[in-house]
This record gives C-alpha cells, structure tokens and sequence, in this order.
C-alpha cells in the first residue's frame, strides 16, 4: 500500500482531495455496465430479464455468455481503476474512499434512481487492485464454491465472508475494516438469495430464475 497520505498535503489540505476521490470513485462505479451491454448487444433492459439484478449472472440468463463476461469484466475492473487511480495520485486512503465510493456508485447507482446491482463483480475487482494475491484468494473462494455448490449466490457470500481472513494472511490489515464494511453490504443485498439458500430453492449455476 502507498503512504496513507501524500507527504505535502496536512489533513487540512488533503481532505477535499480525499472527498473528491470518494465522489469520482461513486461516479466510476455507478456506470451501469450491466445495463449498456444488454442494450448493445440488443437483448433489451435487464432489469426486465430474471432476477432484475444489473450484473453479470443475470446478464448470463439472458443465455448470452460474451455479455456477461464483458459486463463481469467491466463490473470489477471499474472498481479496479477507482482504486488504482486515487492510490497512484493520493495514497492509500485516498484509494480506500475511491473504493468504497466504486463499490456505493454500482449498488446505488443515481442514473437507475439508486437501485443497481448487488456488488460481487466490483468488490472482487477492488481487492485485485488493493492486493493481487488477496483479489486471487478472494477469486478462488468464489470459483471453488461454484465448483462445488453449484450456487452463484453462495459463491459471492463466501468470497465476501473470508476475504478479511485472506487480508490478514497476506499482512494488509489497514484493508480489514473497509472488507467488512463492503463484505457485510454484499450479504445485505443477498438477503433474498439467503433466504432461497436456507430453503432450498436458490437456482443452481446455468439453470433459470
């Protein structure tokens, strides 16, 4: 990680520059790529399709897979940028707020009158720019739960759960609070994919809604 602020800058200085990050990071995330790929590749508004959800495993039910890996792409590589972004110019605080910004900007997105996706691309792709061997951890979490379980749902709340233990195996603990945080939205905005879990009716990986 860089120095938790530029060495020039006093917190009275630095703080506008760190607001600023936090706010372009929300304006990155909130790009609704899920949205735009669907319309451009001319399979309607997602919204409308499956879940409803705007990223790329309901893009995937529309039965186009170049879709959704380009949505999954751009989804977590949007978070990326923020991040890297605001962490080369500003430090590493800075790219923790332009992180979490990313991550608030696809959730709430203002463009879809705050009702956007449930984050697991963009949190996945935020950890792949805080710390690679984290992101990859994090990445594999995700695809070994798929390969067992079969359940897209339960891959992304395991990714999210074990990602501050795979932070603090790689020694970035400034990074464990702010994975919580964002760890603890992804499982709110799975409320309704936990509550299918524990009945047995969440829809297994490349099977309908």
């Amino acid at each position: 990680m860089s120095a938790w602020l530029p060495d020039i800058l006093g917190w009275e200085q630095a703080w506008p520059w760190l607001l600023g990050m936090l706010v372009s990071g929300y304006l990155i995330g909130s790009i609704p790529f899920g949205v735009l790929i669907t319309r451009a590749f001319g399979m309607g508004d997602v919204r409308k399709i499956g879940s409803g959800n705007i990223g790329a495993t309901n893009v995937l039910r529309t039965g186009n897979k170049a879709a959704a890996a380009l949505t999954l792409l751009l989804d977590g590589g949007k978070g990326a940028v923020a991040v890297l972004i605001a962490t080369s110019l500003y430090g590493g605080l800075a790219g923790q707020l332009a992180g979490l910004g990313a991550f608030l900007g696809h959730l709430f997105p203002v463009w879809l009158g705050f009702k956007g996706g449930k984050g697991v691309a963009t949190f996945l792709g935020l950890m792949l720019a805080f710390s690679w061997p984290v992101g990859l951890a994090a990445c594999g979490t995700w695809l070994a739960t798929a390969v067992v379980m079969r359940i897209s749902s339960l891959s992304a709340l395991m990714a999210a759960a074990l990602t501050p233990v795979w932070l603090w195996v790689f020694g970035q603990e400034p990074l464990i609070w702010l994975s919580i945080l964002l760890g603890a939205l992804v499982w709110i905005r799975h409320g309704a994919n936990i509550r299918r879990i524990l009945a047995g009716t969440e829809p297994k990986i490349g099977k309908g809604k």
